[in-house]
């Protein structure tokens, strides 16, 4: 099992350019960096941000883009999310919800695949 996932997290699609940051959104006075995810923090332009340029031809852009010019030609992205993360065996429940593990995966409907490179949490050492 991994770590647990907060907000501030990094994430890195395979079809992306760049990596984006997981954002977690709860009640006014429970939001913010550091907030603990669960797998339905998956609302794209809410919870999770663009990867730069996208190369998925599953993209309409990317598609459309490529068909004018003959070569893969890499545009905006534009995260399509629609489904909550995949999770193994997370016990721990999160407002309500199965946590946000760092082995879970996101699959978004232009054909990439989110993956979280960083969790957010740091491991500190005590002297």
């Amino acid at each position: 099992m991994g770590m647990a996932v907060c907000g501030g997290a990094s994430l890195v699609c395979d079809r992306g350019l760049t990596p984006s940051t997981l954002v977690v959104i709860r009640p006014s006075n429970f939001s913010g960096i550091g907030m603990a995810a669960n797998i339905r923090d998956h609302w794209p332009l809410v919870n999770i941000w663009p990867f730069g340029l996208c190369r998925s031809l599953g993209n309409p852009a990317v598609a459309a883009a490529t068909a004018l010019t003959g070569v893969l030609t890499p545009m905006p992205c534009q995260p399509a999310t629609l489904l909550p993360w995949s999770f193994r065996r997370s016990g721990v429940l999160i407002a309500g919800q199965i946590g946000l593990d760092s082995q879970s995966q996101l699959i978004c409907s232009h054909g990439g695949v989110v993956r979280i490179m960083n969790p957010g949490q740091r491991r500190e050492i005590f002297l």
